[in-house]
């Protein structure tokens, strides 16, 4: 890219960052509950109202959302690109209304569908009619995560860069993202398990099942990291290249290979052994690792698609007030929807939801 963009993108792609993980925690749970339906796993029960509490951020995401396509000519790196484009013009995927309108539009389709489920979920149990209904929406749920994580994926990551392409970072973007959403969950059961918060205890089994699928998503998404890495490198067209290497050897260099140890050695190397994967509080810290490891990879990704001049140093993540207040403002508010929403959903002891839900 000849066009270098102010230093303002790289503090906006923290909220970026920051929204893309809100999100897949919002759609993430209940494609959990509806995937542990399908596959008839019978400790659903233990954890299914917890994961669709997650869809209590929707509000957030949907908010962010809105921030994000207002800003759009910070956040979106093309927008902000006009060098070139006689030569390399911008296809129509790569136009203002159309993006608002597709990542809008999905949000809401998103919303309608995953809200039936959770209420369908909630009353699945109660005749036979509620229950074939229930199956049946549980079957879209995996169909609609995929589809609208690969658009999101496309608009938030790829495309950020109008010539570089992957054929399978759709995939790898939302089997990243839906590993972060399993380390939350164990976050969840762990932090609250201690804390006595929790109406029904979360058995330690549980643990090593959620340390199980880390595990097994950990190995996905290293597979995924690697065909893509080779498939371009073997191909060798400096459009494709340029890309990754200003990530792997350019100022946001020691980010990549911190997000990958977090992802992979660190989980990897551990969940592998029947020991840890037994032990809550070990898979309790591995989940803290990856969900860190995919912000910073998230980040990375946005921030590092565009290059700053020979002259310039990149702009690191955290380093400025507005960084730091993004980061602390979302995850208040991250804390305090969770927290209403697992209340309302009666997986919490929270006097104050409780008392909400039976007044209304």
């Amino acid at each position: 890219m000849n066009s270098i963009l102010p230093s303002s993108f790289a503090n906006w792609s923290v909220l970026t960052a920051s929204f893309l993980l809100v999100l897949h925690l919002t759609i993430g749970g209940v494609t959990l509950a509806a995937i542990l339906h399908l596959a008839s796993a019978k400790w659903r029960y233990k954890v299914r109202d917890m994961a669709v509490s997650l869809f209590g951020l929707y509000p957030l995401a949907f908010a962010l959302l809105v921030i994000l396509l207002l800003a759009q000519h910070n956040v979106f790196a093309w927008m902000g690109v006009e060098a070139a484009q006689d030569e390399h013009p911008l296809n129509a995927w790569h136009n203002p209304i159309f993006l608002a309108v597709r990542e809008l539009g999905g949000m809401v389709i998103i919303g309608l569908l995953y809200s039936r489920f959770i209420r369908l979920q909630a009353i699945s149990e109660r005749s036979e009619a509620d229950w074939d209904r229930f199956k049946m929406t549980a079957n879209f749920i995996p169909v609609a995560h995929v589809l609208y994580g690969t658009m999101v994926a496309w608009d938030f990551e790829m495309t950020m860069v109008p010539m570089w392409e992957s054929s399978v970072y759709g995939m790898y973007h939302f089997v990243s993202n839906f590993g972060m959403m399993l380390s939350t969950m164990v976050v969840l059961c762990y932090t609250l398990n201690r804390s006595g918060s929790l109406r029904t205890r979360i058995p330690d089994y549980i643990f090593n099942y959620f340390g199980q699928m880390m595990l097994a998503f950990t190995i996905l998404w290293t597979y995924l990291f690697f065909a893509q890495y080779l498939t371009i490198w073997y191909g060798n067209i400096p459009e494709e290249r340029n890309r990754i290497d200003s990530m792997v050897t350019g100022d946001y260099s020691w980010l990549w290979w911190t997000f990958f140890g977090m992802k992979f050695l660190t989980p990897f190397l551990f969940l592998i052994f029947t020991y840890f994967r037994h032990s809550p509080v070990s898979i309790f810290r591995i989940a803290v690792v990856i969900i860190v490891g995919t912000w910073i990879e998230r980040f990375t990704w946005i921030a590092g698609s565009v290059p700053v001049g020979p002259f310039e140093q990149s702009h690191y993540p955290l380093t400025s007030a507005f960084d730091v207040i993004v980061v602390v403002a979302v995850f208040v508010a991250v804390v305090l929807l969770l927290r209403r929403s697992l209340g309302r959903n009666g997986v919490t002891k929270d006097p104050l939801a409780t008392s909400r839900v039976q007044a209304a």
